[in-house]
């Protein structure tokens, strides 16, 4: 849950190092280090842009990282990275909750640069006050049906 981190979690990173170190983050989950072309061939980068934008985490402290080596997170790359995963993970189960008609991962990933933390804050608890609350989740989905039926 992001609320553990929501007093302490200060950092100072791009969009697009965001989405490096995201992406490292979810790589370091399911293997013990993260590779150049790992990162290359999932955001559809170059080799040269990854290693500029590790070069820039490196020297923020957010990773471990020699030219042609393996990848690793710090501790403090840890925390903002799954911090990063969690952001989007709310935001598509809020694009869930609320009906939207979209691809909820593209949707997500337009919007997370983009809010700031005290807005996904409160869409964290919404999304949580919802998920608690199914009696009134049903109620919002009768509702958005009947609105639709009436405007169309």
């Amino acid at each position: 849950m992001l609320s553990d981190d929501k007093v302490y979690l200060e950092y100072d990173l791009s969009p697009s190092l965001e989405d490096y170190l995201e992406e490292i983050y979810r790589f370091s989950l399911t293997q013990p280090s993260v590779r150049v072309s790992d990162i290359g061939g999932k955001l559809k980068v170059s080799a040269p842009s990854v290693s500029k934008a590790l070069r820039k985490l490196k020297s923020k402290e957010y990773i471990i990282y020699r030219k042609y080596g393996d990848i690793y997170l710090t501790d403090w790359g840890r925390v903002v990275g799954r911090f990063l995963v969690e952001r989007n993970r709310i935001l598509q189960d809020f694009l869930y909750l609320i009906e939207a008609d979209c691809n909820f991962s593209e949707e997500a990933e337009a919007m997370e640069h983009y809010l700031s933390r005290t807005t996904i804050y409160s869409i964290q608890s919404l999304v949580n006050f919802m998920k608690s609350n199914p009696n009134i989740h049903v109620e919002f989905k009768q509702f958005l049906n009947e609105k639709s039926n009436h405007s169309g």
